[in-house]
């Protein structure tokens, strides 16, 4: 990292820390941040995985803002804490008395720590638990080569507060550092600097030098091999799958300089991959300095590198510039997958970007149908004061990239992309609101122009529900070429050998299975499945529209491939549907019941926790 970029984190960390005093403390942390903040956090952990739990201590560096306050108060969940010390102006460490607060079900346990003063550091002993919702332990048979157990965190939104005793709010930001122990012949990971020549001699140890939100710490543990990919860009992976990770991200490189040339600078040194094992809940999770991806984009093809584009793009919206409570999600990811698209723009090309674009806009219309209107806003006006009032998670995505792109296509892109650079460079390393984005809407951007956009039309954006009536649809001529083609062939007009798929891509091939979803019957479907072997299919996109869509049809000779699916795929957004379209049928409800049975052990708890509420419907 050049020091001209870690003077200005420093700058920015220093400066952020009186943020809180712009908007209401975040109602999912016990954290009274406007009295004092971590600045810096050192992990000294021991992995044991016979036990499922990290052991040792953390040292919170802090900064006392009001200078008559004598306890931290910070967040836990699970975690067995033997002893609590505070450091002297002598260095030297004394036992201070604390106590752990009452469960509550969302937020964990507060934990507050009485201090002699104001001490600039505290160290916390402690132990994780085996059921700490923010690790996963899974066992050397649910790895590729069965050798060795692994071990993944997923933090986001507030897990991380059973991984660390920490003040877990997108709100405060701080570096790390850390001296991680595990096992012999497993590599350790986490989202800071990653030596790939380490051999974990003396404990695998780590500096994150940019200041980062408590939901942005991640580690991984496990048999783990490296690809370099470019310069700055590289992969890791279990051995048995480091060669498809490697092939599948190849262009890496050229997107990362695709986004700088868009958005300034990459402010993180490094930019590298971890493929976990299938369990992993979601599609991507955008840790600073090494992104987790789910080995279910790894299509043969790079037919799916769109999610790398979009973990990628959170280095600027996210990362870099952090919704300041989880009530402002559309921040982190409205920005994101905006920025996703241009970046396939940049790489790839109008039409494939196009194409991408309007299928993520279909999906988002079709998905308003299962959302209450009260939740389909960007954000509410309701006070920030619990998450009951948050909108929807999912909708965030595609209708905050649609408001983007709607500003863009009337501001024009000289002016447009000039004041999005700007919104990132001017935020870096900082926690922000919808007030502060619509403010600097305003100044930089709508003063200018006026008739970009209206008040009244800003706020149904932001505080209506669905997508406004002004919205403009992407349309892409190769898909507007393949409605005729489906319609023709829902019809009969067309035979499935007449289609002319061989020539369809990923994108085009998941609009089709979309659009005849509910529409074709079994027949229809076992002829599909015969000429183009969807059931087999390497592209998991694909292949979850294909079994939905025959789910749907009663086409039940899919089963054996569904199953494996099934019991191989832990991803949520595949996962969750499948199973909920098969409990809607009562000839699939049991064999579904069954299989999930085998199944559940190899999941997330997010995912089990999803789908044991559908099953106990």
């Amino acid at each position: 990292m050049k020091t001209s970029t870690l003077l200005r984190a420093t700058a920015c960390a220093f400066i952020c820390q009186w943020s809180a005093y712009a908007f209401a403390l975040d109602p999912l942390s016990y954290a009274k941040y406007d009295q004092v903040k971590t600045t810096a956090l050192h992990l000294d952990l021991k992995a044991d995985f016979s036990r499922k739990t990290l052991a040792g201590y953390a040292d919170l560096t802090l900064n006392w803002i009001d200078k008559k306050a004598t306890t931290l108060d910070l967040d836990t969940r699970e975690l067995n804490i033997s002893k609590i010390e505070a450091q002297d102006a002598k260095g030297a460490w004394a036992p201070v008395k604390y106590t752990l607060d009452k469960l509550d079900a969302e937020k964990g346990q507060a934990l507050h720590i009485a201090l002699p003063g104001q001490p600039a550091k505290v160290r916390i002993h402690y132990q994780t638990s085996p059921t700490a919702p923010a690790l996963q332990w899974l066992t050397p048979k649910q790895t590729m080569s069965g050798k060795y157990p692994f071990m993944f965190s997923q933090s986001q939104p507030i897990a991380a507060r059973s991984f660390v005793p920490v003040q877990d709010t997108p709100a405060v930001r701080f570096t790390y550092t850390a001296r991680i122990q595990a096992p012999e012949g497993m590599r350790v990971v986490m989202s800071a600097d990653n030596d790939p020549k380490a051999t974990g001699k003396g404990g695998w140890k780590f500096t994150m030098p940019q200041p980062v939100p408590s939901y942005l710490i991640a580690i991984g543990i496990g048999e783990l091999e490296a690809r370099t990919l470019g310069g700055r860009t590289g992969v890791y992976a279990e051995p048995m799958r480091i060669k498809a990770a490697e092939y599948e991200l190849a262009d890496t490189e050229k997107m990362v300089a695709a986004a700088e040339s868009l958005y300034g600078p990459y402010r993180w040194g490094r930019y590298d991959m971890l493929v976990l094992p299938p369990s992993f809940p979601i599609g991507g999770m955008e840790n600073p300095r090494l992104t987790f991806l789910t080995p279910t984009m790894i299509a043969g093809d790079r037919s799916l590198v769109d999610l790398v584009s979009h973990e990628l793009a959170h280095s600027w919206s996210g990362n870099l510039v952090t919704n300041a409570s989880w009530k402002h999600w559309w921040l982190n990811e409205g920005f994101t997958t905006y920025v996703t698209t241009r970046i396939l723009e940049k790489l790839y090309g109008e039409e494939v970007a196009t194409m991408n674009l309007q299928l993520e806009q279909e999906e988002a219309l079709d998905s308003l149908k299962d959302i209450p209107k009260a939740k389909q806003a960007l954000v509410t006006r309701d006070p920030d004061t619990s998450s009951a009032n948050y909108t929807d998670e999912g909708l965030a995505y595609p209708k905050g990239a649609w408001f983007l792109r709607t500003l863009e296509q009337r501001a024009g892109r000289a002016a447009f992309d000039p004041f999005l650079r700007g919104w990132f460079d001017q935020h870096a390393f900082q926690s922000v609101t919808t007030d502060q984005f619509v403010q600097y809407l305003r100044t930089n951007l709508l003063a200018k122009n006026p008739k970009i956009m209206s008040d009244a039309e800003l706020d149904e954006w932001l505080y209506g529900p669905g997508i406004p009536a002004s919205a403009k649809k992407a349309v892409s001529t190769r898909l507007a070429k393949l409605n005729d083609t489906t319609a023709r062939w829902l019809k009969g007009e067309i035979t499935t050998a007449q289609l002319p798929a061989k020539q369809w891509n990923a994108a085009e091939w998941m609009k089709f299975l979309n659009d005849i979803d509910n529409k074709a019957n079994a027949a229809k479907l076992e002829e599909l499945d015969k000429a183009y072997g969807l059931a087999k299919t390497g592209n998991n996109e694909v292949a979850f529209r294909f079994y939905r869509a025959a789910v749907h049809a009663g086409y039940r000779a899919i089963r054996p491939n569904l199953e494996a699916f099934l019991m191989s795929v832990g991803r949520q957004k595949f996962v969750v549907p499948l199973y909920g379209a098969l409990r809607a049928n009562s000839e699939d409800r049991a064999w579904a019941e069954r299989v999930y049975k085998a199944a559940r052990e190899r999941y997330h708890p997010e995912t089990q926790g999803s789908v044991d509420k559908q099953m106990n419907k």
